[in-house]
Protein backbone atom coordinates (compact mmCIF):
# COMPACT_ATOMS: atom_id res chain seq x y z
CA UNK A 1 0.00 0.00 0.00
CA UNK A 2 1.25 3.48 -0.80
CA UNK A 3 2.62 5.50 2.07
CA UNK A 4 0.37 8.54 1.57
CA UNK A 5 -3.11 9.32 0.14
CA UNK A 6 -1.80 10.99 -3.05
CA UNK A 7 0.35 7.98 -3.91
CA UNK A 8 -2.56 5.70 -3.06
CA UNK A 9 -4.79 7.68 -5.44
CA UNK A 10 -2.19 7.31 -8.23
CA UNK A 11 -1.98 3.52 -7.82
CA UNK A 12 -5.78 3.16 -7.79
CA UNK A 13 -6.22 5.44 -10.83
CA UNK A 14 -3.65 3.46 -12.79
CA UNK A 15 -5.74 0.31 -12.28
CA UNK A 16 -9.12 1.95 -12.98
CA UNK A 17 -7.93 3.89 -16.09
CA UNK A 18 -5.99 0.99 -17.68
CA UNK A 19 -2.69 2.89 -17.53
CA UNK A 20 0.15 0.77 -18.90
CA UNK A 21 3.00 3.30 -18.81
CA UNK A 22 3.81 6.24 -16.55
CA UNK A 23 6.18 8.80 -17.98
CA UNK A 24 8.53 10.47 -15.51
CA UNK A 25 9.01 14.11 -16.57
CA UNK A 26 11.75 16.56 -15.55
CA UNK A 27 13.71 19.32 -17.27
CA UNK A 28 17.36 19.89 -17.98
CA UNK A 29 18.99 23.19 -17.01
CA UNK A 30 18.03 24.79 -20.34
CA UNK A 31 14.35 23.91 -19.84
CA UNK A 32 14.03 21.02 -22.32
CA UNK A 33 11.62 18.31 -21.19
CA UNK A 34 13.20 14.94 -20.42
CA UNK A 35 11.27 11.75 -19.87
CA UNK A 36 11.47 8.00 -19.40
CA UNK A 37 8.67 5.46 -19.05
CA UNK A 38 8.02 3.27 -16.01
CA UNK A 39 5.62 0.31 -15.85
CA UNK A 40 2.98 0.47 -13.09
CA UNK A 41 4.44 -2.44 -11.09
CA UNK A 42 7.57 -0.34 -10.47
CA UNK A 43 5.72 2.66 -9.03
CA UNK A 44 5.54 1.74 -5.34
CA UNK A 45 9.31 1.26 -5.32
CA UNK A 46 9.76 4.52 -7.28
CA UNK A 47 7.74 6.47 -4.69
CA UNK A 48 9.87 5.01 -1.89
CA UNK A 49 13.34 4.84 -3.42
CA UNK A 50 13.26 6.72 -6.76
CA UNK A 51 14.09 5.38 -10.21
CA UNK A 52 17.71 5.44 -11.33
CA UNK A 53 18.87 7.00 -14.60
CA UNK A 54 22.10 8.21 -16.22
CA UNK A 55 22.41 11.93 -15.47
CA UNK A 56 25.41 12.38 -17.78
CA UNK A 57 22.98 12.19 -20.74
CA UNK A 58 21.08 15.29 -19.53
CA UNK A 59 22.23 18.77 -20.57
CA UNK A 60 23.77 20.57 -17.58
CA UNK A 61 23.33 17.71 -15.11
CA UNK A 62 26.69 16.07 -14.48
CA UNK A 63 29.85 14.46 -15.77
CA UNK A 64 30.10 10.75 -16.54
CA UNK A 65 31.99 9.90 -13.35
CA UNK A 66 29.16 11.15 -11.13
CA UNK A 67 26.26 10.26 -13.38
CA UNK A 68 23.95 8.14 -11.20
CA UNK A 69 20.73 10.04 -10.48
CA UNK A 70 17.38 9.16 -8.93
CA UNK A 71 14.01 10.49 -10.10
CA UNK A 72 11.37 10.67 -7.35
CA UNK A 73 7.86 11.11 -8.83
CA UNK A 74 5.64 13.81 -7.31
CA UNK A 75 2.27 12.06 -6.89
CA UNK A 76 0.41 15.40 -6.80
CA UNK A 77 1.34 15.95 -10.50
CA UNK A 78 -0.17 12.68 -11.78
CA UNK A 79 -2.28 13.09 -14.94
CA UNK A 80 -3.38 10.70 -17.68
CA UNK A 81 -2.26 12.06 -21.07
CA UNK A 82 -5.46 12.84 -23.02
CA UNK A 83 -3.80 12.72 -26.46
CA UNK A 84 -2.84 9.05 -25.97
CA UNK A 85 -5.34 6.16 -26.42
CA UNK A 86 -7.78 5.49 -23.56
CA UNK A 87 -6.99 1.77 -23.52
CA UNK A 88 -3.35 1.02 -22.69
CA UNK A 89 -3.30 4.62 -21.45
CA UNK A 90 -0.20 6.67 -20.66
CA UNK A 91 0.12 8.97 -17.63
CA UNK A 92 2.79 11.37 -16.40
CA UNK A 93 4.29 12.66 -13.16
CA UNK A 94 6.86 15.39 -12.67
CA UNK A 95 9.91 14.30 -10.71
CA UNK A 96 12.33 15.67 -8.17
CA UNK A 97 15.91 14.63 -8.90
CA UNK A 98 18.15 13.37 -6.11
CA UNK A 99 21.68 12.04 -5.84
CA UNK A 100 22.29 8.44 -4.68
CA UNK A 101 22.85 9.67 -1.10
CA UNK A 102 19.29 11.06 -1.08
CA UNK A 103 20.14 14.78 -1.30
CA UNK A 104 18.32 17.08 -3.75
CA UNK A 105 20.43 17.42 -6.90
CA UNK A 106 21.64 21.03 -7.20
CA UNK A 107 21.29 20.96 -11.00
CA UNK A 108 17.55 20.18 -10.84
CA UNK A 109 15.64 23.37 -11.87
CA UNK A 110 12.50 22.21 -10.03
CA UNK A 111 14.48 21.95 -6.80
CA UNK A 112 15.91 25.46 -7.32
CA UNK A 113 12.42 26.92 -7.58
CA UNK A 114 11.18 24.88 -4.59
CA UNK A 115 14.07 26.26 -2.52
CA UNK A 116 13.29 29.92 -3.36
CA UNK A 117 9.57 29.29 -2.82
CA UNK A 118 10.53 27.85 0.60
CA UNK A 119 12.41 31.05 1.43
CA UNK A 120 9.32 33.10 0.52
CA UNK A 121 7.20 30.86 2.75
CA UNK A 122 9.63 31.44 5.62
CA UNK A 123 8.96 35.16 5.12
CA UNK A 124 5.20 34.48 5.21
CA UNK A 125 4.51 34.65 1.46
CA UNK A 126 3.03 32.46 -1.27
CA UNK A 127 4.30 33.46 -4.74
CA UNK A 128 1.55 33.31 -7.38
CA UNK A 129 2.21 33.69 -11.10
CA UNK A 130 0.13 33.76 -14.28
CA UNK A 131 2.07 33.69 -17.57
CA UNK A 132 0.87 34.72 -21.05
CA UNK A 133 2.71 32.38 -23.42
CA UNK A 134 2.82 33.32 -27.12
CA UNK A 135 3.79 31.10 -30.03
CA UNK A 136 3.58 30.81 -33.83
CA UNK A 137 2.02 28.11 -35.97
CA UNK A 138 3.99 27.30 -39.13
CA UNK A 139 3.34 24.83 -41.93
CA UNK A 140 6.28 22.70 -40.75
CA UNK A 141 9.54 22.86 -38.80
CA UNK A 142 11.60 23.46 -41.95
CA UNK A 143 10.63 27.11 -42.45
CA UNK A 144 8.33 29.97 -41.49
CA UNK A 145 5.43 29.51 -43.91
CA UNK A 146 2.41 31.03 -42.14
CA UNK A 147 -1.04 29.51 -41.73
CA UNK A 148 -3.02 32.79 -41.68
CA UNK A 149 -2.87 36.57 -41.96
CA UNK A 150 -4.99 37.23 -38.86
CA UNK A 151 -4.23 39.96 -36.34
CA UNK A 152 -4.78 40.73 -32.67
CA UNK A 153 -8.04 39.18 -31.32
CA UNK A 154 -9.27 38.47 -34.89
CA UNK A 155 -12.20 36.09 -35.14
CA UNK A 156 -12.60 35.62 -38.89
CA UNK A 157 -11.80 33.00 -41.47
CA UNK A 158 -8.28 34.45 -41.30
CA UNK A 159 -7.86 32.78 -37.92
CA UNK A 160 -7.22 29.31 -39.36
CA UNK A 161 -5.97 28.08 -36.01
CA UNK A 162 -9.15 28.51 -33.92
CA UNK A 163 -9.66 24.74 -33.96
CA UNK A 164 -6.07 24.10 -32.92
CA UNK A 165 -6.42 26.56 -30.04
CA UNK A 166 -9.73 25.02 -28.97
CA UNK A 167 -8.27 21.49 -28.98
CA UNK A 168 -5.23 22.75 -27.06
CA UNK A 169 -7.35 24.49 -24.40
CA UNK A 170 -9.61 21.43 -23.98
CA UNK A 171 -6.55 19.18 -23.61
CA UNK A 172 -5.02 21.51 -21.00
CA UNK A 173 -8.30 21.55 -19.06
CA UNK A 174 -8.39 17.72 -19.15
CA UNK A 175 -4.94 17.78 -17.57
CA UNK A 176 -6.15 20.01 -14.74
CA UNK A 177 -4.61 23.23 -16.10
CA UNK A 178 -7.19 26.07 -16.09
CA UNK A 179 -6.98 28.51 -19.01
CA UNK A 180 -7.94 32.15 -18.58
CA UNK A 181 -7.87 33.40 -22.20
CA UNK A 182 -6.94 32.20 -25.65
CA UNK A 183 -6.79 34.44 -28.71
CA UNK A 184 -5.03 35.29 -31.95
CA UNK A 185 -2.04 37.52 -31.26
CA UNK A 186 -0.76 40.54 -33.15
CA UNK A 187 1.46 38.68 -35.62
CA UNK A 188 0.16 36.61 -38.54
CA UNK A 189 -0.24 32.98 -37.40
CA UNK A 190 0.70 34.06 -33.83
CA UNK A 191 -1.34 32.91 -30.85
CA UNK A 192 -1.55 33.24 -27.08
CA UNK A 193 -3.04 31.10 -24.34
CA UNK A 194 -3.00 32.55 -20.82
CA UNK A 195 -2.99 30.25 -17.80
CA UNK A 196 -4.99 31.11 -14.65
CA UNK A 197 -2.67 32.17 -11.83
CA UNK A 198 -1.53 29.69 -9.22
CA UNK A 199 1.53 29.05 -7.03
CA UNK A 200 4.87 29.22 -8.85
CA UNK A 201 5.87 25.55 -8.62
CA UNK A 202 2.50 24.31 -9.95
CA UNK A 203 2.68 26.95 -12.67
CA UNK A 204 6.18 25.97 -13.80
CA UNK A 205 4.94 22.38 -14.18
CA UNK A 206 1.90 23.76 -16.06
CA UNK A 207 4.06 25.81 -18.47
CA UNK A 208 6.16 22.76 -19.34
CA UNK A 209 2.96 20.77 -19.90
CA UNK A 210 1.44 23.63 -21.93
CA UNK A 211 4.41 23.81 -24.31
CA UNK A 212 4.27 20.06 -24.90
CA UNK A 213 0.45 20.10 -25.40
CA UNK A 214 0.66 22.98 -27.91
CA UNK A 215 3.24 21.04 -29.93
CA UNK A 216 1.39 17.70 -29.67
CA UNK A 217 -1.94 19.18 -30.83
CA UNK A 218 -0.22 21.08 -33.66
CA UNK A 219 1.43 17.84 -34.80
CA UNK A 220 -1.97 16.09 -34.70
CA UNK A 221 -3.28 18.80 -37.06
CA UNK A 222 -0.26 18.40 -39.35
CA UNK A 223 1.39 21.75 -38.53
CA UNK A 224 4.28 22.97 -36.35
CA UNK A 225 4.15 25.19 -33.25
CA UNK A 226 7.24 27.22 -32.37
CA UNK A 227 8.15 29.03 -29.15
CA UNK A 228 11.17 30.71 -30.77
CA UNK A 229 11.29 34.30 -29.42
CA UNK A 230 11.68 36.05 -32.80
CA UNK A 231 11.12 33.71 -35.77
CA UNK A 232 10.17 36.45 -38.28
CA UNK A 233 12.11 39.67 -38.95
CA UNK A 234 9.03 41.64 -39.99
CA UNK A 235 6.53 40.43 -37.36
CA UNK A 236 6.27 40.66 -33.57
CA UNK A 237 8.32 38.33 -31.40
CA UNK A 238 6.73 35.90 -28.93
CA UNK A 239 6.82 36.83 -25.27
CA UNK A 240 5.99 35.18 -21.97
CA UNK A 241 4.70 38.10 -19.88
CA UNK A 242 4.54 36.95 -16.26
CA UNK A 243 1.92 38.36 -13.84
CA UNK A 244 2.94 37.92 -10.21
CA UNK A 245 1.76 38.62 -6.68
CA UNK A 246 2.52 37.63 -3.10
CA UNK A 247 -0.26 36.28 -0.89
CA UNK A 248 -0.16 35.52 2.83
CA UNK A 249 -1.21 32.17 4.29
CA UNK A 250 -4.75 33.47 4.90
CA UNK A 251 -5.25 34.06 1.16
CA UNK A 252 -4.89 37.86 1.31
CA UNK A 253 -2.92 39.65 -1.41
CA UNK A 254 -0.05 41.47 0.34
CA UNK A 255 0.60 43.56 -2.82
CA UNK A 256 -2.75 45.34 -2.36
CA UNK A 257 -3.15 48.62 -0.50
CA UNK A 258 -6.34 50.59 -1.21
CA UNK A 259 -4.78 53.64 0.49
CA UNK A 260 -1.63 53.80 -1.66
CA UNK A 261 -0.95 57.56 -1.87
CA UNK A 262 0.28 57.17 -5.48
CA UNK A 263 -3.09 55.69 -6.50
CA UNK A 264 -1.68 52.40 -7.80
CA UNK A 265 -3.15 50.34 -4.92
CA UNK A 266 0.33 48.94 -4.28
CA UNK A 267 1.55 48.21 -0.75
CA UNK A 268 5.05 49.03 0.50
CA UNK A 269 5.80 45.28 0.10
CA UNK A 270 4.72 45.39 -3.56
CA UNK A 271 6.87 48.47 -4.19
CA UNK A 272 9.90 46.83 -2.60
CA UNK A 273 9.30 43.73 -4.75
CA UNK A 274 8.93 45.91 -7.86
CA UNK A 275 12.16 47.78 -7.06
CA UNK A 276 13.98 44.45 -6.68
CA UNK A 277 12.73 43.26 -10.09
CA UNK A 278 13.91 46.51 -11.72
CA UNK A 279 17.31 46.39 -9.98
CA UNK A 280 18.11 42.79 -10.84
CA UNK A 281 16.39 42.38 -14.25
CA UNK A 282 19.66 42.94 -16.19
CA UNK A 283 21.38 40.26 -14.06
CA UNK A 284 18.63 37.68 -14.58
CA UNK A 285 18.10 38.40 -18.31
CA UNK A 286 20.18 35.32 -19.16
CA UNK A 287 17.43 33.26 -17.48
CA UNK A 288 14.36 35.09 -18.81
CA UNK A 289 15.86 35.59 -22.30
CA UNK A 290 18.31 32.71 -22.68
CA UNK A 291 19.21 32.46 -26.37
CA UNK A 292 20.82 34.57 -29.11
CA UNK A 293 17.44 34.98 -30.79
CA UNK A 294 15.88 36.39 -27.58
CA UNK A 295 17.72 39.67 -28.12
CA UNK A 296 16.24 40.12 -31.63
CA UNK A 297 12.95 40.67 -29.75
CA UNK A 298 14.46 42.99 -27.11
CA UNK A 299 15.28 45.89 -29.41
CA UNK A 300 14.84 49.63 -28.96
CA UNK A 301 11.65 50.55 -30.81
CA UNK A 302 10.50 46.93 -30.77
CA UNK A 303 7.37 45.57 -29.14
CA UNK A 304 9.18 44.28 -26.04
CA UNK A 305 10.33 46.75 -23.35
CA UNK A 306 14.02 47.01 -22.47
CA UNK A 307 14.11 50.03 -20.14
CA UNK A 308 14.07 49.53 -16.37
CA UNK A 309 10.81 51.36 -15.82
CA UNK A 310 7.25 50.79 -14.62
CA UNK A 311 3.73 52.19 -15.04
CA UNK A 312 0.07 51.24 -15.13
CA UNK A 313 -1.16 52.12 -18.62
CA UNK A 314 2.18 52.42 -20.41
CA UNK A 315 2.92 49.12 -22.19
CA UNK A 316 6.39 50.31 -23.22
CA UNK A 317 7.62 49.92 -19.62
CA UNK A 318 9.34 46.78 -18.37
CA UNK A 319 6.92 46.25 -15.46
CA UNK A 320 3.25 47.13 -15.62
CA UNK A 321 0.60 47.32 -12.90
CA UNK A 322 -2.44 45.99 -14.79
CA UNK A 323 -5.43 48.19 -14.01
CA UNK A 324 -8.39 46.21 -15.36
CA UNK A 325 -9.97 45.94 -11.89
CA UNK A 326 -8.01 48.45 -9.81
CA UNK A 327 -10.17 48.16 -6.69
CA UNK A 328 -10.14 44.36 -6.48
CA UNK A 329 -7.61 42.91 -4.08
CA UNK A 330 -7.32 39.59 -5.95
CA UNK A 331 -6.51 41.39 -9.22
CA UNK A 332 -3.60 43.43 -7.81
CA UNK A 333 -0.36 42.26 -9.40
CA UNK A 334 2.81 43.20 -11.26
CA UNK A 335 3.48 42.13 -14.85
CA UNK A 336 7.05 41.60 -16.08
CA UNK A 337 7.02 41.96 -19.86
CA UNK A 338 10.55 40.96 -20.88
CA UNK A 339 10.62 37.11 -20.55
CA UNK A 340 10.15 34.95 -23.62
CA UNK A 341 8.89 31.38 -24.02
CA UNK A 342 12.34 29.88 -24.65
CA UNK A 343 13.05 30.40 -20.93
CA UNK A 344 13.10 27.58 -18.39
CA UNK A 345 9.98 28.42 -16.30
CA UNK A 346 11.41 26.91 -13.08
CA UNK A 347 14.50 29.11 -13.21
CA UNK A 348 12.54 32.13 -14.51
CA UNK A 349 10.08 32.13 -11.61
CA UNK A 350 12.93 31.42 -9.17
CA UNK A 351 15.02 34.45 -10.22
CA UNK A 352 11.99 36.77 -10.39
CA UNK A 353 10.97 35.75 -6.88
CA UNK A 354 14.53 36.04 -5.57
CA UNK A 355 14.88 39.53 -7.08
CA UNK A 356 11.56 40.68 -5.60
CA UNK A 357 12.35 39.29 -2.14
CA UNK A 358 15.80 40.95 -2.30
CA UNK A 359 14.04 44.26 -3.04
CA UNK A 360 11.86 43.80 0.07
CA UNK A 361 14.82 42.77 2.27
CA UNK A 362 17.02 45.62 1.01
CA UNK A 363 14.25 48.18 1.55
CA UNK A 364 14.45 49.33 -2.05
CA UNK A 365 12.15 52.03 -3.46
CA UNK A 366 11.11 51.99 -7.13
CA UNK A 367 11.78 55.03 -9.33
CA UNK A 368 8.87 57.27 -10.36
CA UNK A 369 6.45 55.59 -12.79
CA UNK A 370 6.61 56.61 -16.48
CA UNK A 371 3.03 57.09 -17.64
CA UNK A 372 3.34 59.89 -20.18
CA UNK A 373 6.02 58.75 -22.63
CA UNK A 374 6.16 56.00 -25.27
CA UNK A 375 9.61 54.60 -24.55
CA UNK A 376 9.44 52.53 -27.75
CA UNK A 377 9.92 55.70 -29.81
CA UNK A 378 13.32 56.46 -28.29
CA UNK A 379 16.64 54.78 -28.97
CA UNK A 380 18.67 52.99 -26.34
CA UNK A 381 21.24 55.81 -26.45
CA UNK A 382 18.61 58.54 -25.96
CA UNK A 383 17.20 56.80 -22.92
CA UNK A 384 20.61 56.05 -21.45
CA UNK A 385 21.38 59.79 -21.70
CA UNK A 386 18.19 60.46 -19.70
CA UNK A 387 19.38 58.13 -16.95
CA UNK A 388 17.43 54.99 -17.86
CA UNK A 389 19.16 51.68 -17.30
CA UNK A 390 18.39 48.97 -19.84
CA UNK A 391 18.38 45.22 -20.24
CA UNK A 392 21.45 43.74 -21.96
CA UNK A 393 21.69 44.26 -25.71
CA UNK A 394 22.87 40.76 -26.58
CA UNK A 395 23.36 37.28 -25.19
CA UNK A 396 27.05 38.11 -24.73
CA UNK A 397 26.20 41.09 -22.49
CA UNK A 398 23.64 38.99 -20.60
CA UNK A 399 26.29 36.34 -19.85
CA UNK A 400 28.64 39.00 -18.46
CA UNK A 401 26.01 40.54 -16.17
CA UNK A 402 24.87 37.11 -15.00
CA UNK A 403 28.46 35.96 -14.40
CA UNK A 404 29.06 38.86 -12.00
CA UNK A 405 25.75 38.56 -10.12
CA UNK A 406 25.97 37.56 -6.45
CA UNK A 407 22.17 37.18 -6.24
CA UNK A 408 22.05 34.77 -9.20
CA UNK A 409 24.75 32.59 -7.65
CA UNK A 410 22.95 32.56 -4.30
CA UNK A 411 19.64 31.74 -6.00
CA UNK A 412 20.67 29.15 -8.56
CA UNK A 413 23.78 27.66 -6.95
CA UNK A 414 27.28 27.16 -8.33
CA UNK A 415 26.39 24.11 -10.43
CA UNK A 416 23.72 25.80 -12.57
CA UNK A 417 25.51 29.18 -12.71
CA UNK A 418 28.80 27.66 -13.88
CA UNK A 419 27.06 25.47 -16.45
CA UNK A 420 24.98 28.34 -17.88
CA UNK A 421 27.93 30.72 -18.14
CA UNK A 422 29.97 28.08 -20.01
CA UNK A 423 27.12 26.91 -22.29
CA UNK A 424 25.77 30.36 -23.12
CA UNK A 425 29.23 31.86 -23.69
CA UNK A 426 29.87 29.02 -26.15
CA UNK A 427 26.53 29.75 -27.90
CA UNK A 428 27.43 33.44 -28.15
CA UNK A 429 30.94 32.70 -29.47
CA UNK A 430 29.54 30.33 -32.09
CA UNK A 431 26.98 32.92 -33.19
CA UNK A 432 29.64 35.62 -33.37
CA UNK A 433 31.81 33.46 -35.60
CA UNK A 434 28.97 32.71 -38.05
CA UNK A 435 28.89 34.87 -41.20
CA UNK A 436 25.22 35.56 -41.96
CA UNK A 437 23.39 36.07 -45.25
CA UNK A 438 22.72 39.67 -44.13
CA UNK A 439 26.47 40.36 -43.90
CA UNK A 440 27.17 38.84 -47.31
CA UNK A 441 24.32 40.79 -48.92
CA UNK A 442 25.50 44.05 -47.31
CA UNK A 443 29.27 43.81 -47.70
CA UNK A 444 30.44 41.24 -50.22
CA UNK A 445 29.76 43.26 -53.38
CA UNK A 446 30.89 46.62 -52.03
CA UNK A 447 34.00 45.91 -49.94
Amino acid sequence: MASNPEQDFVLKTIKSRDVHFVRFWFTDVLGSMKSFAVIPSELEDAFADGMGFDGSCIEGFCRTEESDMLAFPDASTFQVLPWRPESNAVARMFCNIRTPDGKPFEGDPRHVLARVVGKAQDMGYVFNVGPEVEFYYFKDAEGTELLDRGGYFDLTSLDYASDLRRDTVLTLEKMGIPVEYSHHENGPSQHEIDLRFTDALSMADAVMTYKLVVKEIAMKHGVYASFMPKPLSDAPGSGMHVHMSLFDFDGSNVFFDPDDPQGYHLSATAKGFLAGILKYAPEFALITNPCVNSYKRLLAGGEAPIYLSWARANRSTLVRVPGYRPNREMACRLELRSPDPSANPYLTFAVMLAAGLAGIEEGLEPPAPIEDRDLFTQTRQELLRQGFRTLPESLGQAVELFRGSKLMRETLGDHICDYLVEAKQAEWDEYQSNVSTWELDRYLAVL
